[in-house]
């Protein structure tokens, strides 16, 4: 009891309490904690200090700040971006490794790449924390203002522009396969407002109010962490896994990104791939059994239907009931010259090509350049694909196997953008990922890749199928377990069978609104009772 009362006393007095360069440094080791949470780590006992740490900053700024509602803003708004800077500097410092690929021609990009995003993305969480210090009261209710204001600053951030929902905050917990189980009803923003609610709830027992006051909200908060891991631990158990008869088979190269395009190696490459995928059959696979195979994105290293004999050898490869999904940069010709477009191809077994799908979501800088004309000129191009970019799709599709199984295609970091599946007719059987996490070598990216992936699946109920070059390839079912997977840097193959995918699921069903719609009235609420407040004071 003296080490819990002096944890209550020391601790969140070193946050109240900082100031100046101190107040500064505390924000950011503040973020930079709560980024430990995250995969590959997910070290979940961080995020109670770091919340509280957060909760306990405004406290000390705001205690005795001016009454002036635009005053708290900005004071709110300095320590909400230190934080944000922190936890996206810890978190995404890993974007750098993609720069030393080809290093005489981008290593001068990674400092100003590695500082630059953490910088822009931390002005959503200093907004959404600056409207809270905005209404920023003594009440316990403050927690559920914070986690609300953050948590729609992280829902505008995967909305604005071309959107980037990297890292949002639920992800925190994603590594809990018990907790993660609410993104089923809730979603990963839903998420959001759990993570910062109960793990800010710590902040409470370090205020100046009887013991009872609080005691009780912070019971309340591990009330519902509890109630999360039941409804988890539920759900996994009435949910048993149960599988599809279309087999599958993914194929994982871990062919180094220095080597993936070398003109002397392109033989090579699509030779590792055919004979890969026609090796003898392993693990649960059936013979004779209608089967798919999966190669992951921008395999092969040419243009595929300018390539003689290229469909024809692979149609050599494949068996009468099986069918070939295979990333593939394509081009068509332009008002300007040769159009690229990131695709998946899905070829039957007589090297027809029965199903196209080009990637809509485009990475910013890595497939295209934002303002090209005007960035050209300090030498910035895309990193990935040709030197004029990647064309964008014109709308996500479902796609089909020989055998009628759909599917919906997403390839790389699309599939990091939540929200229910509406693509075309029809409902698809389970969504397929390819991607190429070879840019980011042993670092956490591939690790966090993954598991937002793997969000997807628990929130639509749908299997992930998933592909990568040099991992992490994972057959996924709709509850989120990892059937069967492939390391990091690993070459091999996976068979297996592609899980059935579960009924519509809630989040499916109503998507964001119930939680935006939540978190708005709660600060419409806060808003309306500090303006009362305020009037009455004065």
């Amino acid at each position: 009891m003296q080490l819990v009362a002096q944890y209550l006393s020391v601790v969140p007095n070193t946050f109240l309490l900082a100031w100046g360069w101190r107040r500064r440094c505390l924000c950011c080791l503040s973020g930079a904690l709560a980024a430990a949470a995250l995969p590959p780590l997910g070290a979940l006992f961080v995020l109670p200090l770091a919340f509280a740490g957060l909760v306990w900053l405004l406290d000390g700024a705001l205690d005795a700040g001016s009454h002036s509602r635009f005053a708290r803003f900005r004071v709110g708004f300095g320590i909400g971006w230190l934080f944000g800077f922190g936890y996206f500097l810890a978190s995404l410092w890993w974007i750098g490794s993609a720069f030393l690929v080809e290093a005489d021609k981008f290593a001068w990009l990674m400092p100003f790449a590695v500082v630059l995003m953490p910088t822009g993305l931390a002005l959503f969480t200093g907004l959404g924390v600056g409207a809270a210090a905005a209404v920023w009261s003594d009440r316990f209710s403050r927690i559920l203002v914070l986690a609300a204001t953050v948590t729609l600053a992280d829902w505008t951030r995967g909305h604005v522009l071309t959107g980037f929902p990297w890292n949002a905050f639920g992800y925190t917990v994603s590594d809990s396969l018990l907790l993660s189980q609410i993104a089923s009803v809730i979603g990963i923003y839903g998420m959001s407002f759990l993570v910062i609610a109960i793990a800010s709830a710590l902040a409470l027992l370090a205020d100046a109010k009887p013991l009872r006051a609080r005691i009780v909200p912070v019971l309340a908060a591990l009330g519902v962490l509890g109630s999360l891991y039941g409804f988890g631990f539920v759900r996994l158990a009435m949910l048993p896994a149960a599988f599809s008869e279309l087999d599958i088979r993914i194929v994982q190269p871990s062919i180094d990104q220095k080597d993936k395009w070398r003109p002397d190696l392109r033989d090579q490459i699509f030779q590792t791939y055919l004979h890969m995928s026609e090796a003898p059959l392993s693990g649960e696979a059936r013979v004779g059994q209608q089967r798919l195979i999966v190669w992951p994105e921008s395999a092969v290293p040419f243009l595929l239907t300018q390539e003689p004999g290229a469909l024809y050898r692979i149609g050599n490869t494949l068996g009468p009931a099986s069918s070939l999904a295979l990333g593939a940069i394509r081009t068509e010709p332009g008002a300007d010259g040769p159009e690229y477009f990131n695709s998946i191809y899905v070829i039957g077994s007589g090297g027809t090509i029965e199903g196209l799908y080009d990637k809509v979501r485009l990475v910013p800088f890595g497939e295209y350049v934002p303002l090209k004309s005007l960035l050209d000129s300090f030498g910035i191009s895309n990193l990935a694909g040709p030197g004029s970019g990647f064309q964008a799709g014109y709308q996500p599709r479902l796609l089909s196997t020989s055998e009628g199984f759909s599917f919906l295609p997403l390839i790389c970091y699309e599939v990091i953008f939540p929200g229910p599946v509406r693509a075309g007719a029809g409902d698809p059987g389970f969504i397929l990922n390819v991607t190429n996490d070879a840019w980011f070598g042993r670092t956490p990216g591939p690790y966090q890749h993954l598991a937002q992936a793997r969000i997807r699946s628990i929130e639509t109920g749908l299997p992930l199928v998933r592909a990568a070059n040099t991992g992490i390839s994972a057959i996924v079912d709709g509850r989120g377990v990892i059937q069967q997977s492939l390391g990091i840097f690993e070459r091999g193959v996976i068979d297996g069978r592609v899980p059935l995918r579960l009924g519509q699921t809630i989040y499916g069903t109503f998507g964001d609104v119930p939680i935006v719609i939540i978190s708005i009235g709660l600060v419409i609420f806060a808003y309306s009772s500090r303006r009362n407040r305020d009037s009455r004071v004065n």
